[in-house]
């Protein structure tokens, strides 16, 4: 059986009266107590109107009361859906981290702009409070990844209920380069997209490639295929949604249907391994190299297997904007490399990837 507010709101209003006339702050955090008491006793059902009584007068009591107090009134209002807005804007942004995070990590109450706000002027402990939310839109995590430190990115990251932009993955791995804690805790992530997870992979460390390899020896196959120019291997073939898409696309090939309106819907629609396949089986290169071109931060590899894959430019447009590969300033300049590719001759296109192909055959022929 739950128990009642001890004091009626008729003596409750006289006593409050009295504690924010003359009252000492013994007396306004007591009083603070048993409000807060009238009020989630009876919170459920009260209007729209109530609660914004409420609210003014919280925002009267914890006026000059000590943090503990104030700690407190968080702990208890920041699970409740119906809480005080004003109340919880207020919590959420005081300097006091013990004040603000309750608030930050599960507050209702605080919608994205006001999260944004809060990440982008408070400290390093409030953005560790906001990324420990249940639920994070990409908005958010695109400001906890731009100044969050490594505490708080590796929170973010390990919450499931987060989302990150692409702009936020390929934030996160830059900063994960030469950081194998933070390399680790990106590479064991669900969900991360492959392009991201390639690049990941190909500037970790031996030991975080070996961590990723043993937390999922499933994904041994994805880590080969993506430093295989680099001389690293610690499988052969390809696995899982890869494995499924070069079946997919050989199954196309084979029945005459892989042309150049089915790789452009590929790249469109964002299905990086299936546009991979599809231009390594059209150029007959091994995947691994067009994925390591889809990644790298030029487009002269991708332009030349277009070429001989017979792609328009707009088709080849699609494929660079899906590889997310070339710096950010080329992607804002891409229709800039479509002189090149108009002047760039399918012959020319053939004898450069012989070239390349002679140059791979070679190099696995060598001694190691």
């Amino acid at each position: 059986m739950s128990s009642r507010p001890t004091a009626r709101p008729a003596n409750l209003l006289t006593e409050l009266q009295n504690a924010l006339a003359h009252g000492t702050v013994a007396r306004r955090v007591e009083t603070l107590r048993r409000v807060t008491d009238l009020f989630l006793y009876g919170v459920a059902d009260y209007s729209d109107e109530q609660i914004e009584v409420f609210d003014d007068v919280f925002h009267c009591l914890i006026e000059k009361i000590e943090t503990s107090a104030k700690s407190l009134l968080a702990n208890r209002l920041a699970p409740v859906p119906k809480a005080p807005p004003r109340l919880i804007y207020t919590l959420a942004f005081d300097d006091e981290i013990e004040v603000a995070a309750p608030v930050l990590s599960h507050s209702e109450r605080l919608n994205d702009d006001m999260l944004i706000e809060n990440a982008r002027s408070k400290s390093q402990g409030h953005l560790l409070a906001i990324s420990k939310r249940k639920v994070l839109s990409n908005a958010v995590t695109d400001v906890l990844v731009e100044r969050g430190n490594n505490e708080v990115v590796e929170s973010a990251i390990n919450n499931p209920g987060a989302e990150f932009s692409d702009k936020g993955f390929t934030e996160l791995v830059s900063r994960a380069e030469g950081n194998d804690e933070l390399a680790t805790c990106l590479g064991t992530r669900r969900g991360i997209p492959r392009p991201h997870y390639l690049k990941l992979i190909a500037r970790a460390s031996d030991s975080v490639r070996a961590r990723l390899q043993a937390a999922n020896p499933r994904a041994a196959d994805d880590i080969s295929a993506a430093v295989e120019q680099a001389a690293f291997s610690v499988g052969h073939g390809a696995g899982g949604k890869a494995a499924h898409a070069q079946q997919l696309v050989k199954s196309l090939f084979d029945d005459g249907r892989l042309d150049e309106r089915q790789i452009a819907e590929f790249a469109a629609a964002g299905r990086f391994e299936e546009t991979s396949a599809a231009l390594a089986i059209s150029a007959n290169i091994p995947v691994a190299t067009v994925e390591n071109m889809m990644i790298e931060s030029r487009s002269e590899g991708l332009m030349v297997l277009a070429k001989v894959a017979g792609l328009s430019w707009m088709s080849l447009k699609l494929v660079l904007e899906l590889g997310g590969g070339t710096a950010k300033t080329e992607i804002e300049n891409i229709d800039d490399h479509k002189s090149s590719y108009d002047m760039l001759r399918p012959s020319t296109a053939q004898q450069v990837l012989r070239f390349y192909r002679m140059r791979q055959d070679t190099a696995q022929t060598e001694p190691a």
